[in-house]
């Protein structure tokens, strides 16, 4: 997932902006998901690109099956490694038209999409 690990990165070398998005996906609950544009909007500065940007570069050690793209299609390069952890969350998914090969599920935005509320976390949806 990612080039760097975070437990392989010191905390100075850490961007403060990395640091902070790498905590809210350690906030979803298994089971469900927030898009970068919403992890953006959680913290209140950058964008869904940023996040995308932190989550490719740091996010190996976090639960980054859990910051999705909007559209629920699965990480690209990633979408087996993803499914499997989604299917072990009990994630709620959209099989795909067709059941043929090649053809993998997209995650139910609907159902899944986390807003980060008070009662689906153990930290009460506490801002970071």
């Amino acid at each position: 997932m990612s080039r760097m690990s975070r437990e392989s990165t010191s905390a100075e070398q850490l961007p403060e902006y990395a640091e902070r998005v790498l905590e809210v996906a350690e906030l979803i609950p298994p089971g469900r998901v927030m898009t970068y544009g919403d992890v953006a909007e959680w913290l209140g500065e950058g964008g869904p690109r940023q996040v995308g940007r932190v989550m490719a570069l740091y996010g190996g050690a976090a639960p980054w099956w859990r910051v999705v793209r909007a559209d629920g299609v699965l990480l690209p390069g990633h979408e087996q490694r993803a499914l499997a952890h989604y299917r072990s969350e009990d994630t709620p998914l959209r099989e795909a038209a067709r059941a043929a090969a090649g053809h993998l599920p997209k995650i139910d935005m609907a159902r899944a999409r986390w807003d980060g509320g008070a009662g689906d976390s153990a930290d009460e949806g506490a801002h970071i």
